[in-house]
């Protein structure tokens, strides 16, 4: 037997293969990415676990096999913890059946959905269980919730923890909804004093609302007045609030969609400290370039913007360097209209990039170019998010844990046409452009995703 057994917690019977019963599943090629890296491996699965991992040529015997040809790597699934499927509420932007086959089809087995934009937002055990109602008997891949925290809802946060939760959302600004009303600094410590208690984690949407109230008005259609709007600044103050919350009630805390570079010093800082801080970036802050906006197209907003190629570049250094943690989508649709195309008003419309299906696909094409090779993308894109939020049998080709993953041809190249995707409405600013690297195929727990047959589950923290 191989020692690939990356997960913090491998199950007690995940090394109990020798029988001669034959695997459900067996994965068999050259390039199986393993925790080893990528190795010549066969994958045996049973039961939807990962119980096997042997040389190739080792001749485990399945009822399935799995042959991977020469260009294809058998890759972890991604973990996705920034999604907003928006349903109860608001289907007509999203849902969790569009949703999770939109991941499936960019390779992510396992999303956690953000608290807001359905209604009821996930802010008391009550809508929690409305969400999960909405959700059962639609998913194709594995779903979990986060709690959100407003103002007012501070009783209701051990309730949801212990429903299952895997940690809360608050905003230090207007959300863009209002039943999801933001929290004041204050606020804030006073709910991350209340987390720590039970080792809870609060992730925080990081703008300054008093940066921004001095800042230009984003009206018009011209993008460097939109960016001009939601200036490095705001992000900077808020994120330095959020740490030294975090230092004075020693909760874990988590800074969502970074953007603003200039934050990465004080990151990396707080790190050092001791500060139980954590980082996450979006394919759009490291694909995309303010100088290539064009006015009026307003699939290019959301907040914290998109901005300058030395920016890009410098968020790339604080990947490498380990300041930022993770790379998730912030999957973030609405419908066409939203977005106000007929007058392409940055002020007016929906700010948020939908991109649930691509996130692979987009990460690897830039990766490539910078001389990154495909391991490092899966540790910020895998088994990273399934760190954060606290999933050791999720994001990792390892013993004992979920056979999740999917086939990737690292060397094809697609042309994205967003009404070919899986999102419900066909808005994505990465319409017409060529990407490196295709998805081939999907399994949950050694199931394939057939789009068809929803066999995710609900998952919730403290399962594995």
């Amino acid at each position: 037997m191989t020692s690939e057994h990356g997960a913090p917690a491998p199950l007690s019977d995940a090394a109990e293969h020798a029988t001669d019963a034959p695997f459900d599943l067996v994965v068999r090629g050259e390039q199986t990415l393993t925790t080893a890296g990528i190795v010549a491996r066969e994958i045996g699965i049973r039961d939807g676990r990962v119980v096997a991992i042997e040389p190739l040529g080792s001749g485990l015997v399945g009822t399935e096999v799995i042959e991977l040809a020469d260009d294809q790597v058998m890759i972890p699934g991604l973990v996705d913890t920034h999604v907003h499927v928006n349903e109860p509420g608001r289907t007509e932007w999203e849902g969790f059946d569009s949703a999770t086959r939109a991941a499936a089809a960019g390779g992510v087995t396992t999303l956690i959905d953000m608290p807001l934009n359905s209604i009821p937002p996930t802010v008391n055990v009550d809508a929690l269980a409305e969400k999960k109602a909405a959700a059962q008997g639609k998913t194709h891949i594995d779903v979990g919730f986060w709690g959100g925290a407003i103002p007012g809802n501070e009783d209701d946060l051990r309730g949801l923890h212990d429903a299952g939760v895997f940690g809360f959302k608050c905003f230090l600004l207007h959300s863009g909804v209002d039943e999801f009303p933001h929290l004041t600094a204050d606020e804030m410590q006073a709910d991350m004093a209340k987390l720590a208690e039970f080792d809870s984690l609060m992730i925080v949407h990081a703008e300054d609302s008093r940066a921004i109230d001095n800042a230009p008005s984003p009206e018009g259609d011209e993008y460097t007045r939109f960016l001009a709007s939601r200036p490095r600044g705001a992000e900077n103050l808020a994120i330095a609030e959020v740490i030294e919350r975090a230092r004075w009630t020693g909760v874990r805390a988590h800074v969502l969609h970074l953007s603003s570079s200039d934050a990465l010093p004080m990151l990396a800082s707080a790190k050092r400290d001791g500060v139980k801080i954590t980082v996450e970036t979006c394919p759009h802050y490291l694909t995309l370039l303010a100088e290539e906006v064009p006015n009026g197209a307003t699939a290019f907003k959301c907040c914290p913007p998109i901005r300058e190629a030395g920016n890009r570049e410098l968020l790339w250094e604080g990947l490498l360097d380990g300041t930022i943690d993770c790379i998730v989508s912030d999957h973030s649709p609405s419908t066409v209209d939203l977005k106000d195309p007929e007058n392409g008003d940055f002020g007016v419309a929906w700010g948020g990039v939908a991109s649930l299906q691509l996130g692979l696909s987009l990460i690897w094409s830039e990766a490539k170019k910078r001389g990154i090779d495909l391991p490092q993308v899966m540790q910020w894109m895998a088994s990273a998010p399934a760190d954060l939020a606290g999933l050791p049998t999720k994001g990792r080709i390892a013993l004992g844990c979920d056979a999740d993953f999917a086939i990737f041809e690292p060397e094809s190249a697609q042309i994205v046409d967003v009404n070919r995707l899986h999102h419900k409405n066909p808005v994505s600013p990465y319409d017409g452009r060529a990407l490196a690297g295709v998805v081939k195929g999907t399994w949950v727990r050694g199931q394939r995703v057939d789009f068809e047959t929803a066999r995710g589950r609900m998952i919730r923290r403290g399962d594995v």
